[in-house]
């Protein structure tokens, strides 16, 4: 009976965490990258034709970008204005909710080469020049230099950069590392095939292949957010996304929490303590066969409920990190 329960649990728990959406698999087998914004609409980047294409929960296009040269993606939070930075191009473009670009920023005639830009706001960037070693504060709306900082970092496999409240967070894709604006290293983590930041209020947020980490400063990095198959996985503030199997997966923020927390709650089985005393040998004591006998098929029972329990757990634990 217990083990017709724990099977009806595990159940419930996955099919209350997941939901497909109606998303084409071909479209998703030549993702390259996604994203989603907090309205719940999809940007899908193709590195074979080099598009940028946005859609609708329900799968339907809304607008498309065909560009010339590689483009990053930085996010889509504000879908109003997406910035995308070419190191190609030394350019970055900001898009409008239709995928039609709104203002471009030419890099070429103002300074030497730029590895990575961030747009903090709609009027200021962050820009690594490697030509001359600085972390250049620029504001791109009256095309004048605010600030400039001697930063002599490695810019090897450079996937991302991001500033907020006087740090600098530096992403490849094996490590994080986060830099006083004087390039004092505060902190430094590895991270397995880093892709991007996402910021969601004071919460810095590291998106990877098939895992999303968030970064504690007493913790470290925390994984919130794992699928060792997944293709690719990204968030907004409802949910979790995930490309598995070229099929599009959304998991809710609210009912993976409280999954969570239920499993949390169940009482766990207190062990025995173990006994340091040796057993005394009785030579002249039998052993009673009928008591051995129930002894194995407990034990064989319970072997196969605690198997159960792990396959469960296991399941519970794939939707909910």
């Amino acid at each position: 009976m217990r083990l017709l329960y724990l099977i009806c649990i595990f159940i419930f728990c996955s099919s209350a965490a997941q939901k497909v959406l109606p998303l084409d698999t071909l479209k998703l087998k030549e993702a390259k990258d996604m994203l989603a914004d907090d309205y719940g609409n999809l940007y899908i980047y193709r590195n074979k034709d080099f598009s940028f294409t946005k859609y609708d929960s329900l799968g339907k296009q809304i607008g498309k970008m065909m560009l010339t040269v590689p483009y990053k993606v930085q996010s889509v939070q504000n879908p109003l204005n997406v910035p995308l930075f070419s190191e190609n191009a030394q350019e970055m473009k900001f898009v409008d909710q239709n995928m039609n670009e709104i203002q471009r920023i030419d890099f070429k005639q103002k300074f030497g080469f730029i590895r990575m830009a961030y747009a903090e706001d709609l009027q200021q960037l962050w820009l690594l020049d490697d030509s001359t070693k600085r972390l250049i504060q620029y504001n791109f709306r009256n095309e004048t230099t605010i600030n400039s900082f001697p930063f002599d970092a490695s810019f090897e496999d450079l996937m991302d950069l991001l500033v907020y409240e006087t740090k600098v967070y530096i992403l490849t894709k094996k490590h994080i590392r986060i830099y006083s604006l004087k390039f004092e290293k505060l902190f430094e983590a590895p991270v397995d095939n880093g892709k991007r930041f996402r910021r969601e209020n004071d919460n810095i947020l590291v998106i990877a292949n098939n895992s999303i980490l968030k970064y504690i400063p007493e913790k470290g990095m925390v994984t919130i957010f794992e699928d060792p198959e997944a293709q690719i996985v990204d968030k907004n503030i409802l949910s979790y996304f995930e490309i598995n199997g070229n099929k599009l997966y959304l998991y809710s923020l609210e009912k993976v929490k409280a999954t969570s927390q239920q499993k949390q709650q169940e009482p766990q089985p207190e062990t025995p303590p173990q006994s340091t005393e040796k057993p005394v040998e009785n030579k002249d004591e039998k052993p009673n066969e009928e008591n051995a006998e129930r002894k194995t098929s407990d034990n064989t029972l319970e072997k196969l409920i605690q198997d159960v329990s792990e396959v469960q757990t296991e399941g519970v634990e794939k939707l909910i990190n």
